[in-house]
């Protein structure tokens, strides 16, 4: 089956191919139909991924799927959240995010620095779907007081796994594609366009 995979993240890229390979997904990045960027206006991850999937599904004339995913702190209210991506700026790096993110949580106790990745994936058959299939899911952790590791990307460096001692930039891309926000939404996406795969 065929699908555009409305992301120019390349990290996201990487790992929703190799999470959709297995399942017989012939995955086309957005890029081989547009360099158009999506005006991420949405008030909610799902109105963002929305946005994106229809754009990439115009596009392409194939079924698109989209991820909008980020991080909340329970010590932030919630943020940066939808805003994750360009939480210090539109032009920020993933390092300039983490490092905002770090300061702004620099006095708060170990025990309140709970937080969690959210991820939102969204199928459409085409740009005006009335039916989306819509996945959500998340990934508890808390933020740790520096950088550890260097696998991942985005908030991947802070985000502390008490079960397993060490941040999401610290364990294998195995363990990560199997446990993560990301990799749970794609299950019950994968399990949920079960009934419309064509051939």
């Amino acid at each position: 089956m065929r699908v555009v995979l409305a992301t120019n993240n390349a990290g996201k890229l990487r790992e929703l191919q190799a999470m959709l390979q297995p399942f017989g997904f012939e995955v086309l990045p957005k890029s081989q139909f547009t360099s158009e960027e999506v005006i991420e206006d949405g008030n909610t991850f799902v109105a963002n991924a929305l946005l994106k999937a229809r754009q990439a599904a115009c596009a392409s004339g194939l079924p698109a799927i989209a991820d909008d995913s980020g991080i909340e702190v329970d010590a932030l209210g919630g943020a940066p959240g939808i805003y994750s991506a360009r939480y210090a700026g539109d032009q920020a790096s993933d390092t300039d995010n983490l490092n905002k993110l770090l300061y702004a949580l620099e006095t708060v106790a170990d025990q309140q620095r709970t937080a969690r990745y959210r991820c939102a994936l969204v199928y459409v058959r085409n740009a005006v779907d009335t039916e989306p299939v819509i996945c959500e899911a998340s990934w508890e952790g808390c933020i740790a007081r520096c950088a550890q590791g260097t696998g991942g990307f985005g908030y991947d460096p802070i985000f502390w796994l008490t079960e397993y001692g060490c941040t999401a930039a610290q364990i294998s891309v195995d363990l990560k594609n199997a446990i993560s926000h990301r990799a749970q939404a794609l299950q019950m996406l994968v399990g949920a366009l079960s009934s419309v795969r064509q051939c």
